[in-house]
């Protein structure tokens, strides 16, 4: 976040967000469409990772995200057969940037795939941000705003939802070297540590208990998977007025094994514990 225009950026957008009727004055709506743009050179990021490991949320580019919809008009654009009717253009100029997309894999501007990364036949929605040398696989979605680090692969037909409202809550997070099984899905600002793995149709929200079953006593949390978990999903019981069913859970069954090699140590997971992808 170092851009030398960001501050005052910010208090531009800040004010504007406060006051929509600011959005009639070219010097705000200018504000509104550079941060956009810095977005999309991933020069400014909805979200940050500090040197304690901990994520900040930057709320004033999700506020120009949600006056930027207020200040498009609707337009048709044509991507050779293919048409589309839309407030948001597409992001250009892939090749320059060194992504690879596959079509119809759709990236929308305002989001940010660094060089490296690989985009099948899925989509990638404003604000987003995937780091280099991952894979966002077929069907696999990219929420608005959803944050994913180097060395990710999301399966086919992985969903992490988008979080744009209210402004300052955290969005998905996938940190570096996660790996997300086929129709797993993270939603409601969850975040996954670095390098776990989520067999498949695992769902992780922010009411999802998480319970890690690998030692003698359950231990429950929510809303986060610890570094190098393998997770598969599971059930509970629970009780209601029309009687006791069973729940959705996810269960931590292991950790990675250390190993200098992420690949070696992805199918010693895999096979360890016997986890769907």
């Amino acid at each position: 976040m170092s851009d030398p225009n960001e501050s005052e950026l910010r208090a531009l957008v800040e004010q504007a967000f406060g006051d929509r009727s600011k959005l009639e004055d070219a010097q705000y709506r200018s504000a509104v469409e550079e941060t956009i743009e810095l977005l999309d050179k991933g020069k400014v990021r909805v979200a940050t990772r500090g040197a304690d490991g901990e994520w900040t949320v930057h709320a004033w580019t999700k506020q120009a995200i949600l006056m930027y919809f207020g200040i498009r008009d609707m337009e048709r654009v044509e991507v050779g057969a293919y048409e589309y009717h839309d407030k948001i253009p597409l992001k250009k100029n892939l090749d320059e940037q060194g992504v690879r997309v596959v079509p119809p894999g759709t990236v929308r501007y305002g989001a940010h795939l660094e060089r490296g990364a690989i985009l099948m036949p899925g989509y990638v929605n404003i604000g987003a941000y995937v780091g280099a040398g991952s894979m966002v696989d077929t069907w696999a979605t990219v929420g608005s705003c959803a944050q994913v680090g180097k060395g990710v692969h999301l399966s086919g037909g992985v969903g992490l939802g988008g979080v744009l409202e209210p402004p300052g809550a955290t969005p998905v997070i996938i940190e570096d070297g996660a790996f997300l099984g086929s129709r797993s899905i993270v939603v409601e600002g969850s975040r996954i540590g670095e390098e776990a793995v989520l067999g498949a149709n695992v769902v992780i929200t922010s009411s999802t208990k998480i319970i890690d079953v690998s030692g003698k006593e359950p231990i429950e949390m929510q809303g986060y998977v610890p570094p190098r978990s393998v997770v598969i999903p599971g059930t509970r019981p629970k009780q209601f007025p029309a009687g006791e069913y069973q729940v959705p859970v996810a269960l931590i069954i292991g950790r990675r094994k250390a190993s200098t090699d992420k690949k070696v140590t992805l199918n010693d997971a895999l096979r360890d514990f016997g986890v769907s992808v």
